[in-house]
């Protein structure tokens, strides 16, 4: 799902830097990166291409994620787990 995303100060944000490394793995270090992350939290990727693949993977384990191409022509992909009826975590209980 790209989605909009809350820019609040209630997130807690940590950021990935996987460019210029050759495939797969950007892919292996996200994944194990998302693993990681829990409820209010959000992962920031940085990475030389437009990750399509990773896309599916997010959307078949219920993260959220939307993806801005900055000035330097990066990829800055924001991952977090959607907030669903008040209560986080619910791509953890699908997995």
């Amino acid at each position: 799902m790209n989605l909009p995303y809350d820019e609040g100060d209630d997130w807690e944000e940590s950021v990935l830097d996987v460019g210029g490394l050759a495939p797969p793995e950007p892919m292996v270090r996200v994944l194990d990166a998302l693993d990681r992350i829990g409820p209010r939290q959000r992962l920031c990727v940085l990475i030389d291409r437009e990750p399509h693949p990773l896309y599916g993977i997010l959307e078949k384990n219920g993260y959220a994620h939307h993806t801005t191409v900055r000035d330097d022509y990066r990829f800055e992909v924001r991952i977090w787990e959607p907030l669903r009826a008040g209560r986080p975590g619910q791509a953890e209980a699908q997995r």
